[in-house]
């Protein structure tokens, strides 16, 4: 993975993390163990699901510049609806606490998606590749 790529990741995970665990804290509190390992779960599906959405993202951009926006936006719903379907999927369960894990999945996301946006825009990606920018004879 480009350093780019890698430094996007970075700023995002990291911040998702410091949520999950001050959600995994919280929850402990109020659910004891079970919401604490609930908070766990939601907190690890959603850096899973959506670093390996940011992967796919960054991969598709590199060798299919002209669809960056589109798989973009077809990439997040489809997030979504697997998030969703995993709320749906857990929602009897008794392993963990179901609350504080629907509470840490929304959370989380909303970070995901917010130190995502920031870190796109505060990093220099170039839009015109340097060494395609040479005069032709």
């Amino acid at each position: 993975m480009p350093s780019n790529d890698a430094r996007l990741l970075l700023h995002t995970a990291v911040p998702t993390a410091v949520v999950g665990a001050l959600a995994t804290v919280i929850s402990g509190v109020i659910a004891g163990g079970k919401g604490a390992l609930g908070a766990v779960a939601g907190t690890l599906v959603v850096i899973l699901f959506m670093g390996i959405g940011l992967v796919v993202l960054q991969r598709t951009a590199k060798k299919f510049p002209q669809l960056f926006q589109a798989m973009g936006l077809l990439l997040y719903t489809t997030q979504l609806l697997v998030l969703f379907v995993f709320l749906a999927l857990l929602k009897n369960t008794s392993v963990f606490d179901f609350k504080a894990f629907a509470f840490t999945l929304l959370a989380t996301t909303v970070v995901w998606v917010a130190a995502q946006a920031r870190a796109y825009m505060k990093a220099k990606i170039m839009y015109v590749d340097p060494e395609n920018t040479g005069s032709k004879s």
